[in-house]
């Protein structure tokens, strides 16, 4: 049962950070079931298929399935920086740096069953599970050591069970700060341990199988092996250590010597089977014992990854992501099979009917198996689902062509894929064509046509030939921003070619038909603008009569009287009336003022005149809407009726 704790480097960083941490579900990360705020150890138990992910600043551990969700969690784990397993699975033991305790924990249940205080004011800081024992290490810089828990040791027999001090005395050997610690279970008994800290290139290998540790190797800070230790791992089935996820070194007669790297990276954890996963930047890349190309690579988090752990059967990765406001908590599956890289190249425009070549390769960083073919569909507007296409066979350079004559227009895609073998996955590729299809006739009538408010307008839009369809939507759209393009009628056209909708004229309008195409035939927009007038009367009052002065029909007044003239026009809002108004004088009319007064909410504007104070008077006034200068432009300027007024004595 490999155990895994967070380095230093990365603990001091999410200390300080008040990010949140999402456990997320398989595969590509789904979403959240679960948040921490900054994490504090993960650790996998292959027995009872769970992920315990430790939350340093709450205090508390979750339990996720093997899927990520959520099953359990457990609070009090006061300061939790590591995490470690029973080698049965059964037990969950924390290091607790907040309260200063090793924390025994059912793993099945998350119940506390003990709680082991450490003798320190600096620690425990990381836990490993080996020989029987919990190992932890604590203290600060030049203060730090190796501790040990016995579990085997009760209440009753009055014995500590907690010993300190326990890095082996050997030389100059020693712990110097809170180390980092790694067990393998093809490793009984041995414990790997690496210094963080000033001195941060020592590490060892300690045998802790019997009642004391013994050093197996030792390695002085030098910086001859590494630049740093921030995460260290025990090589399954071979006498060596990896460290930061990159540098291999070997151990033997008590001294550690290089012995090859993997391609950069941060940090890593070994599978049972010796597979390594190395997370770097913004991926967790796979690798087999000394391969240099990674057998899969993972996109995660440009902000990185903080730990990972794999499954103790080797089916999936466990890895805790950022996501620049806290960590997620992704499983990555089929870490076993290489993921091929498959292109696609079709030409971006082609004509319907005649026949296009496609191209394009299959290739994999592990090699594939001789004589693959790929599977290839269609899909257009005949064949929205997709049509199945003769099987391609792919070159011994991993090319491969094919031909195709596209039987409908418009986009037509082509999907390529291979279906994956015993070392590979499924992958696809697709390409789009843009397919000609021929451009119809559309129109709508009565362009530029003008209309009293409130006509009822019948427009007709006349569609040309076209392929299978013969659907034409009308749409009406207002002038002004407070009425939306509204869908009047959809239908299929006559025999003619034409479909008709009447339109309410109370407003300037656009009329558009549309055609949405076919499989030969392309979509096509046709407009027809008409306009409308608004609606004006005016009323006249405080006259005493009416009557005619030649043929015209005046209302008379008083000279010493003021005429109201109340305008009702068509209200929109911020909406003005011109008010002109006339003398007659000289044989002819003149004008004597045009000034703008607002409508009121109800379409109202009334104007008083003042009395002109002598009798033979003749005036005339009308209420103009002046598109633009009357404040909008949402109808067709009109001018009102001419009111006649004349004063006597």
């Amino acid at each position: 049962m490999r155990t895994r704790s967070i380095s230093t480097a990365t603990a001091l960083a999410v200390l300080f950070s008040s990010a949140a941490l999402s456990v997320a579900a398989a595969g590509s990360a789904s979403a959240a079931s679960a948040t921490v705020a900054t994490p504090g150890g993960i650790v996998a138990d292959g027995a009872l298929k769970r992920v315990f992910v430790g939350d340093r600043s709450a205090g508390k551990i979750l339990a996720t399935d093997y899927t990520g969700a959520l099953v359990d969690s457990v609070r009090g784990i006061k300061g939790v920086s590591g995490l470690a397993l029973s080698d049965d699975g059964a037990t969950l033991y924390a290091a607790a740096e907040g309260s200063h305790e090793i924390v025994v924990i059912e793993a099945a249940t998350l119940d506390v069953k003990a709680r082991h205080p450490v003798a320190t004011d600096t620690g425990p800081r990381h836990v490993a599970f080996s020989g029987g024992k919990v190992w932890f290490s604590y203290g600060d810089q030049w203060d730090g050591d190796l501790g040990s828990m016995d579990p085997t040791v009760g209440p009753a027999s009055g014995i500590d069970p907690v010993a300190l001090e326990q890095f082996p005395k050997s030389g100059n050997a020693g712990v110097w700060g809170p180390a980092l610690l790694d067990t393998d279970p093809s490793s009984p008994g041995l414990l790997a341990v690496g210094q963080t800290g000033v001195s941060t290139d020592s590490m060892a290998v300690v045998d802790v199988s019997g009642a004391t540790s013994q050093l197996t190797a030792w390695h002085q800070a030098d910086y001859t092996l590494n630049k740093g230790i921030g995460d260290i791992d025990l090589v399954p089935g071979a006498p060596q250590v990896l460290v930061n996820g990159a540098q291999r070194n070997a151990y033997a007669d008590g001294k550690f010597t290089a012995a090859g790297s993997y391609p950069s990276g941060q940090r890593a954890d070994i599978a049972a089977n010796g597979l390594i996963a190395q997370a770097g930047g913004a991926q967790v890349a796979v690798f087999r014992p000394g391969a240099t190309k990674p057998v899969r690579t993972y996109a995660t988090s440009a902000t990185g990854t903080a730990a990972l752990t794999w499954a103790p059967d080797s089916s999936r990765i466990f890895a805790l992501v950022g996501t620049g406001s806290g960590y997620t908590l992704e499983v990555l599956t089929d870490p076993t099979l290489n993921v091929p890289s498959l292109s696609v190249s079709a030409p971006s425009k082609a004509t319907r009917g005649k026949k296009l070549t496609v191209t394009g390769k299959l290739s994999a960083t592990v090699p594939l198996p001789s004589g693959v073919s790929l599977k290839v569909t269609r899909t257009d507007l005949d064949s929205p689902r997709g049509k199945a296409l003769a099987s391609v066979p792919v070159k011994a350079n991993g090319s491969y062509s094919f031909t195709d004559t596209p039987p409908a227009g418009g986009t037509v895609t082509y999907r390529v894929a291979y279906a994956g073998d015993a070392g590979h996955t499924t992958v696809s590729a697709t390409d789009k064509v843009t397919v000609s299809r021929t451009t119809p006739t559309l129109s709508v009538n009565k362009n530029g046509k003008l209309y009293n408010h409130g006509a009822d307008v019948s427009f007709t839009a006349h569609l040309g030939s076209t392929y299978k369809n013969r659907t034409v939507e009308i749409w009406v759209d207002p002038y002004g921003g407070d009425r939306p393009n509204k869908l009047v009628k959809t239908g299929k056209v006559n025999s003619g070619g034409n479909l008709s909708a009447t339109v309410d004229m109370t407003r300037d309008a656009v009329i558009t038909a549309v055609f949405k195409g076919d499989a030969r035939t392309a979509p096509k927009k046709a407009k027809s603008t008409a306009y409308a007038r608004v609606k004006i009367s005016t009323a006249v009052s405080k006259h005493y009569k009416t009557g005619k002065i030649g043929s015209t029909s005046y209302y008379w007044f008083h000279k010493s009287t003021d005429p109201v003239l109340t305008t009702t026009m068509s209200y929109y809002q911020g909406r003005q009336q011109r008010f002109d108004l006339q003398v007659h004088s000289g044989g002819r009319w003149q004008s004597a003022s045009s000034e703008y007064f607002a409508l009121g909410t109800n379409g109202k504007s009334a104007v008083q005149l003042g009395a002109p104070g002598q009798s033979g008077i003749k005036a005339r006034m009308r209420s103009v809407y002046v598109n633009g200068s009357s404040g909008d432009t949402v109808n067709s300027t009109t001018n009102g009726p001419w009111k006649y007024l004349y004063f006597s004595n």
